[in-house]
């Protein structure tokens, strides 16, 4: 029987458990347990259920254990940003805060009195978002100091998971190079911003890479489970495990579509020029030395809230469909606009936007779709554009993968756009990341060019030009 290794992937609408394994030379994945995510009210703030999360990591390896499967190993990957703090005990303080919470509002105008954007840009190579880690901080710092004060160890919320089956604190590479507190030339915590800034020292642990072992299953969970198996570090950063699986080549861009869409190309350096902090783009760390360098695009949430609102809420293919039918519909929107983040509606945000700009206001759910979906197209083309200039290295093909691969319509519009071909696949691209970088660990594979080779053999793409 084959080597089987748990990726367990969770998103901000929802998580799944997948086997990985070579079989007669093929990577196959199995879904072995899904489940629902999303963001909650409670105590005046948008949060993240964390012990329910858990309950759905533990339910899933019962549902591997049922099935007759034990793995080698599982690793966890989830969204970045947000994080848990740990007291003295070890004990979790407060709600995991989800990154759509309105606390960070002003915080970048209080790091600006410590640090200048530019400089911090110089220092970190992080794209500004109102929901970076390092504002989440100094929100903390400043609503709740008990918080910080009481704190002794901070994990992000994938490394936070790791700690609640194996009771070790391991912080990982990929996911902390996200936060805006990371040295993007040393690859390392920055320590004298974390200073400068009034954060504790103590809450940010030694740095690890994926591959390695966080540690063994506590006999507790073994227990519950039904198998004993280690932990191991997949790039917990979602789209560092996408990136991972990515099939792309030299020349390539990539294009993780789902929620957000993530869009950029694999250096050996960073880019920490003043033209590349002024056109938003980022410097995240990649798997073994590599940085992606990419843009964060508002992507799919917006057709998921529309989809939301519409009575019966229609499958995302009819959505596309009737989007190709309203092909012809000229209005546009800014996916970037801090608006469509996290508006009430959803619906109304977009009518809104596209009124006081002028253009034609959508009305029908085929209307509002096609505004969208043409809107991203133009946003990755510009995005092209830049990552070209901001580099000097031509882009010959975009590569799109995870989720929104499916949808053929955007995928025909992402490549009249950006005027290269496009080719969309593997859509389970983060899943197959987070197995690759276990198989990696546990020596099945050796390098990353050797994962990437397997993935291309074992899925098909589809191509668009």
């Amino acid at each position: 029987m084959p080597r089987a290794y748990l990726a367990i992937d969770i998103g901000a609408s929802s998580g799944r458990h997948m086997l990985g394994s070579i079989e007669e030379g093929q990577l196959t994945l199995r879904e072995v347990y899904r489940f629902e995510n999303g963001m909650q009210q409670r105590g005046g703030r948008l949060i993240w259920d964390a012990d329910a999360l858990f309950e759905h990591v533990l339910r899933g390896m019962e549902a591997c254990h049922a099935l007759g499967v034990t793995p080698v190993s599982v690793g966890i990957d989830t969204w970045a940003v947000d994080f848990a703090l740990l007291d003295e005990a070890g004990a979790r303080i407060g709600d995991t805060v989800a990154y759509r919470d309105s606390r960070t509002q002003g915080m970048d105008a209080l790091l600006s009195r410590v640090l200048s954007e530019s400089a911090l840009y110089a220092r970190t190579g992080i794209q500004k978002q109102p929901f970076n880690t390092v504002y989440q901080l100094l929100a903390l710092r400043e609503q709740e100091p008990e918080a910080l004060l009481s704190a002794r160890r901070l994990l992000m919320m994938p490394e936070y998971l790791h700690y609640r089956l194996t009771g070790e604190a391991i912080s990982e590479y990929t996911n902390a190079s996200t936060t805006a507190l990371m040295d993007a030339r040393a690859r390392d915590w920055d320590f004298s911003l974390i200073d400068a800034l009034g954060l504790p020292r103590r809450l940010f642990g030694p740095l690890h890479q994926p591959g390695e072992r966080v540690g063994a299953l506590s006999p507790e969970i073994a227990a519950r489970v039904g198998f004993h198996c280690d932990v191991v570090l997949p790039p917990t950063h979602d789209t560092a495990a996408a990136v991972l699986a990515a099939p792309v080549e030299a020349g390539d861009a990539y294009l993780s579509s789902g929620t957000w869409s993530l869009m950029g190309v694999e250096l050996d350096a960073p880019v920490l020029s003043e033209e590349s902090r002024l056109a938003n783009v980022t410097n995240e760390g990649g798997c073994f030395g590599s940085i992606r360098y990419l843009k964060n695009i508002m992507g799919l949430w917006i057709v998921q809230c529309i989809r939301r609102e519409l009575p019966g809420k229609p499958d995302f293919g009819a959505l596309a469909e009737a989007a190709r039918a309203a092909d012809g519909f000229e209005g546009r929107i800014d996916v970037d606009d801090p608006a469509f983040l996290a508006p009430e509606n959803m619906t109304r945000a977009v009518q809104a936007a596209c009124a006081a700009s002028g253009q034609p206001v959508p009305k029908s759910p085929g209307e509002l779709c096609a505004c969208v979906y043409h809107s991203l197209a133009e946003s990755y083309a510009r995005t092209v554009r830049e990552l070209e200039a901001l580099t000097g290295q031509p882009i010959r093909r975009v590569c799109i993968v995870g989720g929104g691969c499916r949808n053929g319509y955007l995928n025909e519009l992402t490549a009249r756009a950006c005027g290269r071909p496009v080719t969309a696949g593997p859509a389970e691209a983060t899943a197959l990341g987070n197995v690759l970088a276990q198989m990696l660990g546990a020596g099945e594979l050796q390098t990353k060019e050797q994962a990437r080779a397997l993935v291309r053999r074992s899925f098909d793409t589809l191509s668009y030009s």
